[in-house]
């Protein structure tokens, strides 16, 4: 059955809640480990399933599903188990933490495969409900119930535009399914021709709501904010799988239902992709905490990923979701490090980084790596992924828009080199040995083999990334 993945991990998430009740409270973190197992188990059984349709073709289990479903799944992985020791600190720790982490990857894994409209929207909300909640996780601190209260306004605003795009199309199309909007839309085109304003605000309804899923400039403003005051693994999770989803539910709704319209789309994604990785990247430059740099940086990720997908090519699609990939290690293993840092000190500060590889050098190091990786610097996984994303942009003359991604890749390595320059630059007296927790080193290792098995052997990634892309007709 090819939706069993999904019922596992559903079932295994009940199960966490159940156990929670009958574990005293120092035994609670072998819940997360409980959880890693699930996972594990989930993703064991993704090879094991059969690829198919449900539901009247609106689930589909094919490779573009399959490779979203192993990010999301590593992503909770990497997330859970950096985790374990973090939320054990604080008082407001509960078993549920790890269940609503499985409960948003099981709305991720069914986004993925969504190929009607009404299945996509209630998978989303499956993904974002369980991330209010966790986001103002820490109650008693007011920048977390801050954090919580406004990403969960914003997503509600985000979430009833989709509904307005959706119900527009639907009463255009008169069917909810992407096939039959394609069919549709593609007669319309032969009989009458240019876009119309109905099927033109459509289109900028779901921009606007899956952009804000992205953070994509102008609907970012919700992204610092919940970024700082979200308990750092949460912060973690939403910067590659929350932005990992709604790439895939754009890609499934643009690439399959509106293709024959992609002229008029695509300029509206280009000019919003060259928008966040300028804005992204100087913005990121003003700060000084490194959880507020990561979000903006995220941002400008976001714009990095669309230049491959305005390519609207096999390559293109490709390229986004090899780039994804190296993206996932190098992004959570650098928020790995700041959590490993906070955990200790209590502190997000850049400044505080201070002297740190004195006194944890290999910590040092591996944060390095991974920022070098996001600003693509060779041959870590970021620059074979910028490589890929550029080629297919080039390929269909987006000259500009590579300029642009150039020209800010150069910047952003302005605030990158910062925090390297703190950690091997300048000193600081008095400072300690960072402890590691097993959770913590497990999820660095992950990291580190990603980011530069993903940069020196690309090859058996890339396939598995061509493969998702030949789902789509170009």
């Amino acid at each position: 059955m090819p939706i069993f993945p999904e019922v596992f991990l559903l079932l295994w998430a009940i199960l966490i809640f159940v156990v929670d009740f009958f574990l005293k409270e120092e035994k609670r973190k072998n819940l997360g480990y409980l959880s890693l197992l699930g996972i594990l188990i989930t993703i064991i059984l993704l090879f094991f399933s059969a690829q198919g349709e449900m539901f009247g073709k609106a689930y589909s289990y094919d490779s573009l599903s399959l490779f979203f479903k192993l990010v999301f799944l590593l992503s909770a992985f990497l997330a859970i188990s950096v985790s374990i020791d973090f939320v054990a600190k604080f008082r407001a720790f509960k078993g549920e933490f790890f269940g609503l982490i499985l409960f948003s990857t099981v709305g991720m894994m069914l986004l993925s495969s969504a190929r009607e409209l009404i299945f996509l929207y209630v998978s989303l909300e499956l993904v974002t409900i369980p991330l209010y909640v966790l986001a103002a996780y820490l109650k008693p601190d007011r920048k977390s119930a801050e954090a919580g209260l406004k990403y969960m306004l914003l997503g509600a605003i985000s979430s009833a535009i989709l509904l307005y795009g959706i119900s527009l199309i639907y009463g255009i199309t008169g069917t909810t399914f992407l096939l039959g909007i394609k069919t549709r839309l593609m007669v319309d085109y032969l009989q009458i021709g240019p876009i119309g304003p109905g099927l033109f605000l459509s289109f900028i309804f779901f921009i606007a709501g899956f952009g804000f899923k992205l953070a994509l400039v102008p609907f970012h403003m919700w992204a610092p904010d919940v970024y700082e005051g979200a308990p750092t693994p949460i912060t973690a999770f939403l910067s590659v799988g929350s932005k990992a989803a709604g790439l895939v539910a754009f890609l499934r709704v643009f690439f399959e239902s509106f293709s024959v319209y992609n002229p008029d789309w695509v300029t509206i994604v280009a000019v919003l992709a060259a928008l966040s990785m300028i804005i992204g990247n100087i913005i990121a430059l003003l700060q000084t905490n490194i959880k507020r740099m990561l979000a903006y940086s995220s941002i400008a990720q976001v714009g990095y990923i669309l230049v491959g997908l305005v390519a609207i090519s096999e390559r293109g699609v490709s390229s986004v979701a090899f780039y994804t990939l190296a993206y996932l290690f190098a992004n959570l293993g650098a928020f790995v490090v700041a959590i490993a840092f906070e955990l200790q000190t209590g502190s997000s500060e850049i400044k505080d980084y201070s002297g740190l590889s004195r006194t944890s050098p290999t910590l040092s190091f591996l944060m390095m790596i991974f920022l070098l990786s996001l600003v693509g610097i060779p041959p870590l996984a970021g620059f074979v992924g910028k490589y890929f994303l550029f080629a297919a942009a080039i390929e269909k003359n987006l000259i500009w828009l590579v300029v642009i991604a150039v020209l800010t890749s150069v910047i952003s390595l302005y605030y990158y080199v910062d925090v390297i320059r703190e950690m091997y630059f300048n000193k600081k007296e008095g400072g300690e040995k960072i402890f590691l927790p097993f959770g913590i080193k497990l999820a660095l290792l992950i990291c580190i083999i990603g980011v530069i098995l993903v940069g020196l052997f690309p090859n058996p990634f890339l396939n598995l990334a061509s493969q998702a892309a030949l789902v789509f007709k170009y």
